[in-house]
């Protein structure tokens, strides 16, 4: 195991690039399994979740190759099922996608229930919902395993009874194949949602709405194999932003679409940060002394409940009171405890931190509790006087490419150590 050892009180200072976004990765390569044919998927990140997928998708028989420009190159023509007889799921949120694509081309699939970060309770049943109701039984073992089955998949309208992201994706990959027109009311409008439609497009699928709150599906009889580039990480992204104000620095953030971070561009400029656009670049820097903000994480085009805690390391430090209120994901504040541990003066519930802003933190050993979480210690530890040690980082691996390389970039003293302990 490594850990992360930072010594704070650097700057930033410089120009990072952006990579593919995990969250529309992690839809994408699974949805390959619909197409009997090779699928060549470009920007695709290098974290942990990818190669987790390349070894599922590996177990299931496809021909998995990561190309040199980093494009997962995916043939599933010889997969036949998708049975995931090992824990690999077990290792990420994300697998549940296996389900839909597995549906909606085999029309059975079965893995164990999924993994990834302990944020509260994160039920399935608007995935289950949507698979019932367009045709599919679905069987959960008291072991924690899910199967869906269907004779034929019918299209038909599914009203979401709360926004969910992966449920609105999952349902899409199981309507393609599906008779008729599927409708889904109630959708979710991330970005990574129109990123993952307009790759079934690319297949030759015919998905109408993605971005909306109704998308419309129109099965089709036949996929073929497409090139397609993965969009910008909007929360890697977001993540520099938030750094770059906490730290006081000035920095470009190249290969991004600004159109995705306005509301965090919002609520920067609201704090006092100077922000410029350049088409696909930003430049954020530090002009004055930075007022607290209220913070409601909602779904897009609210704030992104994955950037809550980075914004709340640099409310923590902020003169005044500010509030941060969770309205997507349940007991998401674990985290606060180890902020405590650094100086922070916060009162937390499961929806809901109360912060008094502090001077500084102070350097301390805390765990990462999750992939954000991470990522927030991270910028508590490049604020913190003195030495900051952060454990369980295997999390932040999860989902930010090239971490410890980008922030050293940009000025960091920030190293990666074997943990003896």
């Amino acid at each position: 195991m490594s850990k992360f050892v930072i010594e704070g009180g650097a700057k930033l200072k410089g120009k990072v690039n952006i990579g593919g976004f995990k969250n529309a990765a992690v839809a994408i390569i699974p949805a390959t399994l619909l197409c009997p044919g090779k699928c060549i998927i470009q920007n695709v990140p290098k974290i942990n979740d990818v190669y987790v997928f390349e070894e599922i998708l590996t177990e299931l028989g496809a021909k998995v190759d990561l190309l040199e420009d980093m494009s997962l190159s995916i043939d599933a023509s010889e997969v036949n099922d998708c049975y995931l007889k090992n824990g690999l799921s077990k290792k990420m949120r994300a697998s549940y996608y296996l389900l839909g694509a597995g549906l909606g081309r085999f029309k059975k699939a079965s893995t164990l229930l999924p993994g990834g970060c302990a944020i509260g309770t994160r039920p399935i049943d608007q995935h289950i919902k949507g698979f019932e109701a367009l045709g599919a039984t679905v069987n959960i073992t008291s072991e924690g395993r899910i199967n869906v089955q269907a004779t034929k998949l019918v299209g038909t309208r599914i009203y979401l009874d709360v926004v969910s992201v992966g449920a609105t994706i999952n349902i899409m990959l199981a309507a393609i194949y599906a008779e008729g027109k599927t409708i889904i009311e109630n959708a979710a409008k991330e970005p990574h949602i129109v990123d993952t439609a307009n790759f079934l497009n690319s297949m030759g699928a015919d998905v109408k709405g993605a971005g909306t709150d109704v998308i419309r599906i129109n099965g089709v009889k036949e996929l073929k194999g497409c090139t397609y580039k993965v969009i910008p990480d909007q929360i890697e992204a977001g993540t520099y932003m938030i750094a770059a104000a906490a730290t006081k620095g000035d920095i470009i953030i190249d290969d991004i679409i600004p159109k995705h971070m306005e509301p965090v561009t919002a609520k920067l400029k609201e704090m006092g940060m100077g922000i410029e656009e350049y088409g696909d670049s930003m430049r954020i820097f530090y002009e004055k002394d930075l007022v607290p903000v209220n913070i409601q994480t909602l779904p897009y085009p609210g704030f992104p409940t994955d950037l809550q805690q980075p914004m709340t390391v640099l409310l923590s430090t902020l003169k005044g009171n500010s509030t941060v209120v969770e309205g997507v994901s349940e007991d998401r504040f674990r985290y606060v405890e180890e902020l405590l541990k650094m100086g922070a003066n916060i009162k937390y519930s499961k929806r809901q931190a109360k912060i008094k802003g502090i001077t500084h933190l102070k350097g301390s050993v805390v765990q990462a509790t999750d992939l954000r979480a991470g990522a927030a210690l991270i910028i508590a530890g490049l604020i913190g006087d003195g030495l900051t040690e952060i454990t369980e980082i295997q999390h932040i691996d999860r989902g930010y490419e090239k971490l410890e390389n980008k922030f050293m970039n940009l000025g960091a003293k920030i190293k990666r150590v074997i943990d003896e302990e």
